[in-house]
């Protein structure tokens, strides 16, 4: 299959369709979480009050940066042009549902994504788990192999694979995960030129 003739597309959020600006690393810090471990796994893993307060700080942290997105080099022009196809289009996150939609109104494309083809953490079980993909491709009464997932990290390539969805790696210079990738565009400006 050519990526020509893909018309389903998921996108991962942050890193992809805007500048990522998470500092992963001081999130741990401040949420007293160790440096290797997965900050939703990890947070999963606690005693149910803890894990609540620690959600709820995460949540206001990630709104801040929500509402200050900026849309990666390209990333509108691509995704206007993908719907102005016709195309089907989703967002898979490992962010809250509600963060999606407001990330996606500051960067100008809300009106391109159903709402309920926006999918977090709390509607799916998080990246690499296929669950979000395989949610959307049942959704839109298609084979999961007709998806492609669009990420800049593993998880978002592990999750593609895991669906038996075609995958696309963004926004990274050079390829760390040839295995788990079939198409690789420095951006989404290059992306688009592949279409």
């Amino acid at each position: 299959m050519s990526l020509r003739d893909v018309q389903h597309w998921v996108f991962d959020m942050d890193g992809t369709l805007t500048v990522a600006v998470h500092d992963f690393a001081a999130i741990r810090r401040e949420l007293d979480i160790p440096a290797e471990d997965d900050i939703l796994g990890h947070l999963a893993a606690l005693p149910a009050a803890e894990s609540a307060a620690k959600h709820a700080w995460l949540l206001e942290h990630e709104r801040a940066l929500a509402v200050a997105s900026t849309a990666a080099a390209g990333a509108v022009e691509l995704v206007r042009e993908l719907a102005g196809r016709g195309y089907r289009l989703g967002i898979l996150t490992r962010n809250a549902r509600e963060l999606a939609h407001i990330t996606l109104q500051a960067i100008g494309l809300a009106d391109c994504f159903e709402p309920a083809a926006v999918l977090g953490r709390d509607e799916a079980k998080p990246k690499p788990e296929p669950d979000g993909l395989l949610h959307l491709a049942q959704a839109w009464g298609v084979a999961p192999e007709r998806l492609v997932m669009v990420g800049d990290y593993h998880n978002d390539l592990a999750c593609g694979r895991a669906a038996g969805a075609r995958t696309v790696l963004v926004n990274v210079p050079h390829n760390p995960w040839p295995e788990l990738t079939d198409w690789h565009a420095q951006d989404c400006l290059a992306l688009r030129r592949l279409l």
